[in-house]
């Protein structure tokens, strides 16, 4: 069992961009499932599969995504900014900017799991769970 879920989800993934895998399983949870949704929204993965047969938790399947020409993954840099240890929370003035708007940061708020443009928007703050870029 780990400690930090979101931690092993993003080291999951940034892992497998490294060792430039096509897929990536992952155990479930909501919050990993709203996560994933944000990614391939955002245009950060190629697809995503939520498989209910492995056990009573679940699994996430990620195909992950590459640049056609160059083979470089899309996910340059996934990094874990709220730890279990030192929460970071920001208010809707304060949600940070990643990469001047070419990166996303991935908020918990109260209205839900969101990036960081549309909490700014909805003008709510939450826990800053991690910044994709």
């Amino acid at each position: 069992m780990t400690t930090d879920p979101i931690a092993d989800f993003l080291t999951r993934i940034r892992n497998a961009t490294q060792a430039n895998h096509r897929v990536v399983e992952i155990p479930a949870s909501n919050l990993k499932k709203e996560i994933t949704k944000i990614l391939f929204d955002q245009g950060y993965i190629l697809s995503y599969k939520f498989e209910d047969d492995n056990g009573p938790q679940g699994s996430i399947k990620i195909a992950l995504k590459y640049d056609k020409i160059t083979k470089e993954p899309v996910i340059r840099k996934i990094q874990r900014i709220s730890k279990p240890g030192l929460r970071k929370y920001a208010s809707s003035t304060e949600l940070p900017r990643i990469l001047n708007g070419l990166g996303i940061a991935i908020v918990s708020t109260s209205h839900g799991v969101m990036t960081g443009k549309q909490a700014k928007a909805e003008n709510v703050g939450g826990e800053v769970l991690c910044y994709v870029y």
